[in-house]
């Protein structure tokens, strides 16, 4: 009997993905590219202090696609029909979380390119503020934030009963996974207006922030033997 179990799911479940969520990817990219081509052309001080504190939020959204699938997949019995085929629950996950790593490079890649190459196209300098603020924050914490949405979508849609309009977790997932960037935000914008802050300090507090976000995102993986058994994929209906 051939191992079904040993293929790998990534470039169906990718492609799938991409045209379910197709206009949560669109949406988020497109969305990423307009603030930062609009910011990069007009203010250079707003593109290097607002940009990066937004481009979580646009990855988190763009990313959807994977959990929008695990959730059908499981309504349906796919989840069910590939375990029974020697897939674990663990790397079903793994696939959904690789997934959203693929679409988020999407929306990461079109729109911090597009919105870099108009800014620098201005003749604006590299400054260390927008190295921390891109390098250091914007880049991993969008790819923290949708791990972290993803991770909490699986959860939510495994120890879940299906209930009558309610029954995909995507359509608030998206509000989860931006919440750390959002706090983020927040706390920088009370800390400006003490005064101006200093690279320090900026790296202090996006380096904590995304660490933080990361460390939960763990923290969750670690977790997923004990709490998302085998009959937690099942379908409810």
């Amino acid at each position: 009997m051939p191992d079904y179990g040993a293929r790998s799911l990534l470039a169906v479940t990718v492609r799938r993905a991409s045209v379910s969520g197709r206009f949560y990817l669109v949406y988020g990219t497109v969305l990423s590219a307009f603030l930062g081509v609009i910011l990069g052309h007009f203010s250079a001080a707003s593109f290097t202090s607002s940009y990066p504190l937004f481009t979580p939020i646009f990855g988190v959204v763009g990313s959807m696609g994977g959990l929008l699938v695990f959730t059908g997949d499981r309504t349906k019995g796919v989840l069910e029909y590939l375990l029974a085929y020697g897939y674990s629950p663990r790397r079903l996950f793994a696939n959904v979380l690789l997934t959203t790593v693929v679409l988020v490079s999407v929306v990461v890649g079109i729109g911090v390119s597009a919105s870099l190459g108009v800014y620098l196209g201005e003749g604006h300098p590299i400054t260390t503020a927008l190295v921390i603020g891109l390098g250091v924050y914007a880049v991993p914490m969008t790819f923290a934030c949708a791990a972290f949405a993803s991770t909490v979508g699986v959860y939510w849609t495994a120890l879940s009963s299906i209930r009558q309009g309610m029954n995909s977790p995507v359509g608030i997932i998206p509000f989860i996974g931006i919440l750390p960037s959002l706090v983020t935000l927040f706390v920088i914008v009370g800390l400006t207006l003490s005064g101006p802050l200093s690279n320090q300090t900026l790296l202090l507090v996006l380096g904590s922030a995304m660490g933080l976000v990361a460390l939960f995102v763990i923290i969750l993986l670690v977790s997923m033997g004990r709490l998302l058994r085998h009959e937690r994929l099942l379908s409810p209906a």
